[in-house]
């Protein structure tokens, strides 16, 4: 890297923030931040933040500035990205701050409006050069494929507020789906189940734990690979006293089937545009996993039986988008022709 310029890979993302700088993790936190309500001021972000959240009084407000992948309240994203920034580079940045690249990951149902969004958010934190490239292409390379060959792959990209679904080949992405169907959508499942089924009202911080801890697609899972139940407290929505409950896996199962069903048939449908030789490429080569949503017990065996195609999840796959970004900026001549 030359001494007058700083370069940043980052993957933005509803859930959580993901940053690589010189081949490796200098950020990896929530995407969330904490503000004044009365000065407007942050004061906190990220981890700090997160665990302030549905826990602020009043003078206080967390905000989660991304929905659905893209930028719904746009000064708390200039702030939070503005206090990323500073963290991954270690410092605030000045008119003699060395000039600050940046290639950031992006939905692949991201409208000019959305990447416009983006962009001017970046360039207020900052950053003096601002790229983007769609979340399903940066995924596969940082799964390893190689996406320039005339060869069919296929990403399923499940993250906090989208699931990217892409065929790619020649380095171009043939078939796409952008669905706001992902972990937020699951995490909502959990509270209006534990709602209707055992009369307890929990918060998100609370279905997240469950979700992580007990989250499973299919409702028997072998002996090795079915976690131990999770108790949980909350009100009683009746009585408002104190209610605990024992969760099993296959009791989230049965809960978020639905959800999965959607994804599942985004897939079917996406695979039914494809064209024939690229669909046998895929059939062969099978298809690939990504995001927080991966990481769901049995959620690739599930997909493989539904549409008969084996499905791998990648290695880390929380940071596929960001490591994939990471290797267009380390190889910016290469990949110009995927930014955006």
């Amino acid at each position: 890297m030359a001494f007058f310029r700083q370069e940043l890979a980052i993957d933005l993302g509803t859930a959580n923030t993901v940053i690589f700088k010189d081949d490796q993790v200098v950020l990896d936190e929530p995407s969330i931040i904490a503000i004044d309500s009365k000065s407007g001021k942050f004061i906190a972000l990220g981890l700090q933040a997160q665990l302030m959240e549905e826990h602020t009084p009043p003078g206080i407000t967390t905000v989660r500035p991304l929905m659905n992948g893209v930028i719904a309240d746009y000064d708390a994203a200039e702030m939070m990205l503005t206090e990323f920034i500073r963290k991954a580079t270690g410092k605030k940045r000045t008119i003699f701050s060395p000039a600050l690249k940046t290639i950031i990951g992006i939905p692949g149902g991201s409208t000019p409006v959305d990447m416009r969004s983006i962009r001017d958010s970046a360039s207020h934190a900052g950053a003096n050069f601002v790229e983007m490239i769609y979340e399903p292409m940066a995924s596969a390379l940082g799964i390893g494929l190689d996406v320039t060959a005339p060869n069919g792959n296929m990403i399923v990209d499940i993250g906090g507020g989208t699931t990217e679904i892409a065929v790619i080949s020649l380095g171009g992405i043939v078939e796409s789906a952008s669905i706001h169907i992902a972990g937020n959508e699951i995490t909502t499942d959990i509270i209006d189940h534990m709602a209707q089924q055992h009369n307890i009202h929990i918060g998100r911080t609370t279905a997240d734990q469950i979700k992580f801890a007990v989250g499973s697609v299919l409702p028997e899972l072998p002996e090795d690979e079915a976690p131990e139940p999770i108790v949980i407290t909350g009100r009683n929505i009746v009585t408002g006293l104190p209610l605990e409950a024992s969760i099993e896996y296959s009791e989230i199962a049965m809960c978020i089937d639905k959800t999965i069903a959607k994804i599942e048939n985004e897939i079917l449908k996406v695979l039914q545009k494809t064209p024939p030789e690229l669909y046998s490429n895929i059939v062969r080569n099978g298809i690939w996993l990504a995001g927080g949503g991966s990481l769901l017990r049995g959620i690739a065996r599930r997909f493989s039986d539904k549409v008969n195609i084996p499905f791998h999840v990648a290695e880390d796959p929380l940071k596929a988008v960001a490591r994939g970004t990471c290797l267009v900026l380390k190889n910016a001549g290469h990949y110009q022709f995927m930014m955006k």
